[in-house]
């Protein structure tokens, strides 16, 4: 179980993973060896999975952020398989949830342009195997979007 010092910890990585141990050990009022010692375990008991950039997609190019509801034919387990092996090699995908309610999966997707999002939906989505039916939202703003999980 996490305790204050750890949620700390993870809130202070949260918003930036490049802050030093030094730095780190200093906000959270902890000697920096004790500081590295329990960042070390948070990582190895997977409570940090990774650590990477966040991009700004749109001056990388991505103006069209949408979410795509799709519903599959079948619920059998190869079915199924085979939808999320495919999904999670296309690059545009950049999460899949399996979701309740009148779809099956929603896929958050990033393209440069609507051409993109269409050749995405009619050459890439749209005839993997299984596919019933999808349903596609486009994003106009974000009012919020962030990775930060409230730890306190």
């Amino acid at each position: 179980m996490l305790d204050t010092l750890d949620k700390n910890i993870l809130t202070e990585l949260q918003r930036d993973a490049r802050i030093s141990n030094t730095e780190l050990a200093r906000r959270i009022n902890l000697s920096p060896p004790a500081t590295l010692t329990r960042v070390k375990r948070l990582e190895k008991d997977g409570f940090i999975q990774n650590y990477a950039a966040i991009i700004n997609r749109q001056k990388a190019g991505y103006d069209l952020l949408c979410f795509i509801s799709v519903s599959l034919q079948l619920h059998d387990t190869d079915q199924v398989t085979g939808f999320i092996k495919i999904i999670q090699e296309m690059s545009e995908v950049l999460e899949c949830h399996h979701v309740t309610g009148e779809y099956d999966y929603l896929l958050k997707v990033v393209t440069r342009n609507t051409e993109d999002l269409e050749h995405f939906l009619m050459h890439r989505l749209t005839p993997v195997s299984g596919v019933a039916r999808i349903h596609t939202n486009l994003v106009l703003r974000e009012a919020k979007s962030t990775s930060e999980i409230p730890l306190k």
